[in-house]
């Protein structure tokens, strides 16, 4: 089941968020972009996502597995827990997020980490765009923004 969260919920997206980063991120990114990753999706961040309403999470049973943010056309902060990855939650978060989206836009929009670009470009987006930030100690983070038009 996906729902909207509220900020009762706060705690439990930035666990999914920062587990998920502090696990999974390692494999494909230097320190730096990792520390960069955490940083970024900090709770003033996920708390103002909250307040606008923007922020959604998958229950499974009785736990948070997965969250997701949808800011207009764009697909954000789409998060699965690593022992609930690759059992469909994450394509059930992007499935729920192209559904709210294609009621009002044409084009999905999302920024792709190295670890989920694969999913992602086997659901049809393609790369418009590859940025590089650097980070502490000199890392690089490197990411594609990906889109896909939808009708």
């Amino acid at each position: 089941m996906i729902i909207k969260a509220t900020a009762k919920e706060m705690e439990y997206i930035k666990d999914i968020v920062q587990t998920t980063i502090g696990t999974v991120y390692p494999l494909y990114y230097p320190l730096g972009a990792v520390c960069f990753f955490k940083k970024h999706h900090n709770d003033q961040k996920i708390m103002a996502d909250i307040n606008k309403g923007i922020v959604y999470l998958l229950q499974e049973e009785n736990e948070y597995v997965g969250t997701v943010t949808v800011k207009e056309n764009e697909i954000c902060r789409l998060f699965v827990l690593p022992k609930y990855q690759h059992k469909g939650y994450g394509k059930a978060l992007l499935d729920f997020s192209e559904a709210m989206i294609k009621k009002q836009y044409s084009k999905i929009s999302l920024d792709a980490s190295f670890p989920a670009k694969k999913f992602y470009l086997k659901r049809g987006y393609i790369e418009v765009g590859f940025y590089q930030i650097q980070t502490e100690h000199g890392d690089m983070l490197c990411y594609d923004v990906m889109e896909k038009v939808v009708s």
